[in-house]
């Protein structure tokens, strides 16, 4: 996606369950009427955290260059688990962070350790050794509307004071986030401002439950254009990082493009959705299964693939070595074939 940028700040076995529903009490203003968004920001700010990651890459000269990242992220169980974004604890060449700082809204810094991390879906988790944590109430992505009101918590340009609270709507839903090797469906679009060192941090509705991890922003000729991956794709993530330390599904070798009645129309396609094959990895999977760029896939494993993230959530459900029926339509024939995946 032309454009995206990170939204961070970067110089150089339990299962994962919601926490019990917090309640907001209305917080009366200056003039009496009640300040909802102030009332949330005061029972979320203690959840969010400021993440510090420090890491010593080589430069050309083969000599040790040391490099800090600043971002956000929020508290997700009393054990000190935290979720956040993969960029946020990584270095330029994409390997972990040598150490890590988590900042609570108390003030008190705790040294973290990374449970997991899932480069494709930019989603990590850490860990911290601290008593009286206050998790966050996961929310229901699938549930939101485009115009809804959602906030932005997060450690905006790593402004001190604490975070900055940012306030907007859903513009749009369903986004597909594709940059290098980074690959999310259904992520969140919103007008909230979001700027470096926001990455990692909650979006959160007007019920004060998680809906979105913060991620990235568009900028150049875009204006208002922020993106969140949505805690419906992130949290069976988030959970199998912390079972296992990894998300261990199965690829299937492609890059993809998602195909929409439009698209279709204006290359005369067969079929006005799937996923296209924009490439095929040499030797990989659906290489081997006979998959060509341009072919359109509509079905896997018996899961209809209408979008990138039904075909996410079909490959989610699948481990390398898996054996799946693929349904795809190639030179506008409708055929089926077996991948192993990777």
């Amino acid at each position: 996606m032309a454009g995206l940028i990170a939204a961070c700040d970067d110089d150089g076995p339990p299962a994962v369950t919601s926490s019990p529903t917090q309640t907001a009490q209305p917080v009366a203003s200056s003039n009496g009427v009640a300040a909802p968004t102030a009332a949330l920001v005061k029972l979320l700010r203690p959840s969010v955290v400021h993440i510090k990651s420090e890491a010593a890459t080589l430069d050309v000269f083969g000599q040790l260059v040391p490099s800090t990242g600043v971002g956000t992220g929020f508290i997700i169980d009393s054990d000190g688990h935290i979720a956040t974004n993969n960029h946020v604890i990584s270095s330029d060449n994409g390997s972990a962070a040598d150490d890590i700082t988590v900042t609570l809204d108390d003030g008190s810094q705790h040294e973290a350790t990374i449970v997991g991390r899932d480069p494709p879906t930019d989603i990590a988790v850490l860990k911290i050794d601290a008593q009286g944590l206050k998790p966050v109430t996961l929310g229901d992505s699938a549930a939101l509307q485009v115009g809804e009101d959602v906030i932005a918590i997060g450690n905006a340009l790593d402004l001190p004071g604490g975070p900055t609270v940012t306030k907007g709507v859903v513009s749009a839903l369903g986004r597909l986030i594709q940059e290098s090797n980074v690959s999310i469906p259904d992520a969140i679009q919103t007008d909230a401002a979001i700027n470096p060192g926001n990455s990692g941090g909650p979006l959160v509705n007007l019920e004060g439950e998680v809906v979105g991890i913060t991620t990235a922003v568009i900028r150049g000729n875009a204006e208002g254009i922020g993106l969140a991956i949505s805690i419906d794709t992130a949290e069976p993530v988030i959970q199998e990082l912390i079972s296992n330390g990894r998300v261990n599904r199965g690829v299937l070798g492609v890059t993809i493009q998602e195909i929409t009645p439009s698209l279709a129309q204006q290359f005369d396609l067969a079929v006005d959705h799937g996923v296209g094959v924009r490439s095929v990895q040499a030797n990989g999977p659906a290489d081997k299964a006979g998959l060509e760029q341009g072919d359109i896939i509509v079905g896997l494993g018996g899961s209809e693939i209408r979008t990138s993230g039904d075909l996410f959530s079909a490959l989610t459900e699948h481990r390398a070595g898996d054996v799946v029926e693929v349904e795809y339509f190639h030179d506008g024939q409708r055929l089926t074939t077996e991948v192993t995946l990777g």
